[in-house]
């Protein structure tokens, strides 16, 4: 009896158990139970991978798809993406930066990564408020953001300088670092935007770009076309990359798997997504591969080569290109992971109140803070390229009349990528903003821009000409500057001229605006020259005979009152420039060489500039003193700081960029005569004194060997030079690199 009681209550015990599990395990499908992805407790990677199990082919490809559907069972918006590269673009107005090219010439990190944290801030406060206002206006997308470009600009005749950070490899990493972390916050949980890189890689040339191969060496590529991506990458944590149109060597990027593949991901350790750029598949059809590739095979393609994310293409032919064995569906899964993990990192799939940006306000958007901010940069980036007997800045009190002349005058230039500023302000109105009351300003335009020819596959609008008599016009100026005290000429380009699918044709001043600065020089000796481009100007003519020469860009919305502010000494210019200006058109090789050591660049520059990289003059002036190495060997792992007083000996407050760069003093391989290597800005009030310190580390002396395919640093003296520009250098030492450890 005792053992058939025992039996009994096993069994009864077995029973129960096997109840007990019965009733759990539907309880975790219940339709009421909140699944393991919007759990927001739980690692974003079990999150990810669990609503992945969940989707069907097709909805992965939706996913993949940047403006495709939203997948309304998991409740997942489309992002479908912005822009962002100088200010928020969007349908109502937001604060307007200058562009990029004249961001880099406040050699300013700092100040760089605050003004991405403004603009972040404005992508943000967007995305709040039609998130908590039902009732909000303008158009709502998500947060994931095509900036910043940092190619190269390898070449000044390239379109879309406006768009990048100049033509060194270190300043551009150095900047691209700065404004990547300020878009994508510093939380340790949650990213506020997903920034991404353009274009990779190899890309400065706008004619055919979706047709050519740029012709590239190992050493090259690794050595001056990628190092700013990598910094990015690596040190910056950007979470995106766009492939570039370009082939490399024959091979699409959007194909190439030693790109996308092979050095980002496995080499670089890339977590985040690499995304086509706009019909990057379909220009393996159409173009790279035209005749060659059908659809399913182009998204097959650019997936398993390592592209992410693309368009509509990815979303008809996935499942097609997976069902014919084209397409791994580990690698796709990768993909959906890559864009999905980015996803979650933004809180797309938390509740609003637990990501931090989600407190930032709308009325963040255009605010006075973020207006003076972008006045600061505005005044930070300007160039005094020459002044001639000092005769800037004016005295506005001794001033009654200002002839205000020029093609620029009187309109405003966004650039590219361009949002609707809150206000935008023209040279014209600038100058009466900051001129002493009762000034008065005379207008004429005296000449206009040329729309430089249109490629047959550009995408930039047709631009209107207007009627305009150049002889009139050109009386009208001189008649102008007679009756003024002084005559302010505003020369230079527009998107008309350099912009994206639009090349320079020339180097110059476009039309006739070299002889209008003849005919108002004529008329009025003192005549300031404000040149207002994005490109390096060929300008030698002007540079030998204008008194003052000032280059402004195009400055974004308080552009202009920042001009005004040094040309009449309320702001005491800084600028540097990120670029050679070429002293003729000769210099330049071919735009179809890529191999830089041929000419490009102040590192290899044929003969010398009109105005060197690293450029800009003051209205004080610095000594340099004490050059002091921390040691002057070192091995090839180690580091030195290099250090140097610099003194304001002047009568004005002013900010000097410390320039350092190095020279391998005899290599196994062609070099560059210099090379930017560290640099700082500092402001100074008259008579005082800062000691920079730079950081020098070995693997800055290297050079890419293509027999062992890495970078190597040769034993042996290296030159440092430290000064105020790469041709005014103001001190120099050695350093030696000794064998071992």
């Amino acid at each position: 009896m005792k053992k058939a009681s025992n039996d009994l209550s096993c069994h009864r015990f077995l029973l129960t158990m096997l109840v007990v599990f019965l009733l759990i395990q539907p309880l975790k499908a219940q339709p009421g139970n909140t699944p393991l992805y919007l759990d927001y407790n739980k690692p974003v990677e079990q999150r990810v991978r669990d609503l992945m199990s969940r989707m069907t082919l097709e909805e992965k490809g939706i996913f993949l798809n940047h403006v495709g559907p939203d997948i309304e069972r998991f409740k997942i918006k489309s992002d479908k993406w912005n822009q962002n590269l100088h200010g928020v673009v969007w349908d109502r107005p937001t604060t307007m930066f200058p562009v990029s090219i004249a961001a880099a010439a406040t050699w300013n990190p700092k100040l760089i990564n605050e003004v991405a944290t403004a603009i972040s801030d404005e992508a943000r406060a967007i995305y709040n408020g039609w998130h908590l206002d039902s009732n909000f206006q303008g158009y709502k997308k998500g947060l994931i953001y095509r900036s910043p470009v940092i190619n190269v600009s390898r070449n000044p005749y390239w379109g879309r300088i406006n768009e990048c950070f100049g033509e060194d490899p270190f300043l551009i990493g150095r900047l691209g670092v700065a404004y990547v972390k300020g878009l994508q916050g510093d939380d340790p949980k949650y990213l506020k935007l997903v920034a991404t890189l353009k274009h990779y890689a190899v890309n400065n040339v706008e004619a055919n770009r979706q047709a050519l191969s740029a012709t590239v060496s190992e050493r090259m590529l690794h050595e001056f076309w990628l190092p700013h991506f990598k910094d990015c990458i690596v040190e910056g944590g950007a979470q995106s990359i766009m492939a570039s149109y370009n082939a490399i060597n024959g091979i699409p990027s959007n194909i190439n798997k030693l790109m996308l593949t092979e050095i980002l991901k496995d080499k670089w350790g890339f977590k985040g997504f690499v995304v086509s750029d706009l019909g990057g598949v379909k220009s393996m059809v159409t173009g790279h591969k035209k005749g060659e590739m059908s659809y399913e095979q182009a998204v097959a393609q650019s997936l398993v080569a390592g592209c992410d994310f693309s368009d509509k293409e990815f979303m008809e032919f996935i499942p097609a290109a997976v069902r014919q064995g084209l397409l791994p569906e580990a690698r796709l899964n990768d993909a959906v992971y890559r864009v999905m993990r980015d996803r979650f990192l933004l809180g797309d799939f938390d509740p609003f109140d637990k990501v931090p940006y989600s407190k930032i306000p709308v009325s963040v958007i255009g605010n006075e803070a973020h207006r003076q901010l972008a006045l600061r940069e505005a005044q930070q980036s300007i160039v005094l390229l020459s002044n001639k007997n000092k005769v800037l800045p004016l005295d506005k009190s001794k001033i009654k009349t200002i002839a205000v002349i020029g093609p620029h005058a009187d309109i405003f230039t966004a650039g590219g990528y361009s949002g609707k500023p809150m206000e935008a302000i023209t040279p014209m109105q600038g100058i009466k903003n900051r001129a002493a009351e009762g000034t008065e300003l005379i207008f004429a335009k005296g000449s206009v821009i040329p729309a430089a020819p249109r490629r047959n596959n550009s995408t930039a609008p047709a631009p209107v000409i207007p009627v305009f008599n150049t002889a009139e016009e050109l009386v009208k100026a001189a008649e102008a500057a007679k009756k003024a005290d002084v005559a302010i000429l505003f020369l230079g380009t527009t998107l008309d001229v350099e912009a994206e699918g639009r090349d320079r044709t020339s180097l110059g001043l476009p039309g006739n605006q070299e002889e209008l600065f003849r005919t108002v020089l004529a008329a009025n000796p003192k005549t300031i020259v404000v040149l207002m481009n994005a490109g390096p100007l060929t300008i030698p003519a002007i540079k030998e005979s204008a008194p003052a020469i000032i280059e402004g860009w195009w400055g974004g919305e308080q552009g202009a009152n920042a001009i005004a502010d040094v040309i009449f000494g309320n702001v005491n210019p800084g600028g540097k420039l990120p670029f050679t200006v070429y002293a003729s058109e000769a210099q330049v090789p071919s735009q179809d060489e890529y191999d830089v050591t041929k000419g490009f660049t102040y590192m290899y520059l044929n003969g010398k500039a009109l105005f060197p990289f690293g450029h800009g003059l003051s209205y004080t002036n610095f000594k340099y003193a004490n050059l002091k190495l921390s040691n002057n060997k070192i091995p090839a792992t180690g580091k030195v700081t290099v250090s140097v007083d610099v003194t304001n000996t002047g009568k004005m407050v002013g900010d000097e960029v410390v320039q350092l760069y190095v020279h391998d003093v005899e290599a196994s391989v062609k070099r560059p005569a210099k090379e930017l290597r560290g640099f700082e800005r500092i402001t100074l009030n008259p008579g005082q004194t800062k000691t920079v310190s730079l950081t020098l580390t070995g693997d800055k002396l290297a050079f890419y060997d293509e027999k062992s395919h890495g970078f190597i640093v040769e034993p042996g003296a290296f030159d440092l030079y430290v000064g105020s520009s790469s041709e005014d250098i103001r001190l120099q030492t050695k350093l030696n690199v000794i064998k071992g450890k």
